[in-house]
């Protein structure tokens, strides 16, 4: 039954998204005709989104769920689609992406749908951060009526606590960047994964 009060989010945008292995082929597509995945391209999302591709090789064949966060997602017993906002230049969202999808494959009532940010803009703007910014990746779980039950990103809380303060001490945009690319490597998806199962058992 729908609730009122919770936001309901139109059924063509899951329709029209793509799975995890669609959106990595369509990654790989625009790069082997020299492009990213921007409306805006240029050079440098070209190479990000090089070696993003990269990063989530690596994630895919490196993560491991935490026991609980199994056992947890394991236990879901009514349908879900997990609406991923994304773009594929984006360092957060391949650091982030490849942990979803293997999450997702561990229960066949999650539907897992992958939206290109620059094309759903719509979207997007219900889901900025802060009100304002239009940060990715964005996970929007819906229950079976396409209704919201709760929104993760762009970031693990600890690590966008800690780019609130890189940004603070006024760091360049390649310096953060850096510093949140080391954080991820040393962390190990295991703060995306806490994240995500507090979330889930707050159901």
């Amino acid at each position: 039954m729908i609730d009122a009060k919770r936001k309901h989010i139109s059924a063509s945008y899951i329709e029209k998204g793509l799975d995890y292995d669609e959106y990595r082929r369509m990654i790989d597509a625009f790069l082997i005709l020299g492009k990213s995945t921007a409306k805006n391209e240029s050079e440098s999302l070209v190479e990000y989104s090089k070696l993003n591709v990269v990063r989530m090789k690596r994630l895919d064949k490196t993560i491991e769920i935490i026991p609980e966060l199994k056992e947890t997602v394991q236990g879901i017993s009514a349908p879900q689609t997990w609406l991923v906002i994304t773009e594929g230049w984006c360092g957060d969202a391949a650091q982030i992406v490849p942990v979803l999808n293997k999450i997702a494959e561990l229960n066949s009532k999650i539907q897992l749908k992958f939206l290109l940010r620059d094309e759903n803009l719509e979207l997007m703007d219900q889901y900025l951060t802060n009100g304002r910014s239009r940060s990715i990746p964005k996970l929007v779980v819906l229950n079976e009526y396409n209704e919201e039950l709760f929104n993760f990103g762009p970031r693990p809380a600890v690590l966008q606590e800690m780019f609130y303060h890189l940004k603070a001490n006024a760091l360049s945009n390649e310096a953060v960047k850096e510093e949140i690319h080391k954080w991820y490597a040393k962390d190990k998806t295991i703060s995306i994964q806490n994240d995500l199962l507090a979330l889930l058992k707050d159901l």
